[in-house]
């Protein structure tokens, strides 16, 4: 028996121990290759995960940003608006004003010249009942010649 374990020593150790150590330590090699890629893939990952948190936070940021910019522009246009509105307002104001003035002064003209006609109506109205007479009408005259004569 202790020539057959040997032989089948020394043949393992020809033939076999060689291959067998070599596909250990190729086994070996390939663990240990696997083990340090899983280690920088971790790595990866973690700076991957650092990054997409830097960009998630510039993006927020940014949207801050564009937000706060809507807001002023809205704002601005409102003013603007806000403005323009008034402006427009004062102006309506002044033309109504100005329409009232002028409609206003047309009709005090017109009320003076339909005064005037009546009293030019009434007056020689009143002047031909006072002198339907002849003997009215000589005494009329003298009376008036006096008050613009007075000598």
């Amino acid at each position: 028996m202790t020539i057959s374990f040997g032989i089948v020593f020394f043949i393992l150790a020809k033939f076999a121990w060689k291959p067998i150590l070599k596909s250990l330590k190729d086994r070996d090699y390939h663990i240990e290759s696997a083990l340090k890629s899983a280690d920088q893939a971790k790595e990866e990952m973690k700076k991957l995960q650092a990054d997409n948190e830097k960009i998630i936070n510039e993006a927020k940021g940014e949207r801050d940003k564009l937000i706060k910019e809507a807001r002023e522009v809205k704002e601005n246009i409102i003013r603007e608006a806000k403005g323009q509105a008034q402006s427009e307002a004062a102006k309506m104001i002044e033309i109504a004003r100005e329409s009232i003035e002028n409609e206003k002064s047309t009709a005090i003209t017109e009320i003076k010249n339909q005064v005037s006609l009546l009293s030019v109506q009434i007056a020689e109205k009143i002047l031909k009942k006072e002198l339907a007479n002849k003997a009215d009408q000589k005494e009329y005259i003298e009376e008036m010649l006096k008050e613009i004569n007075p000598n």
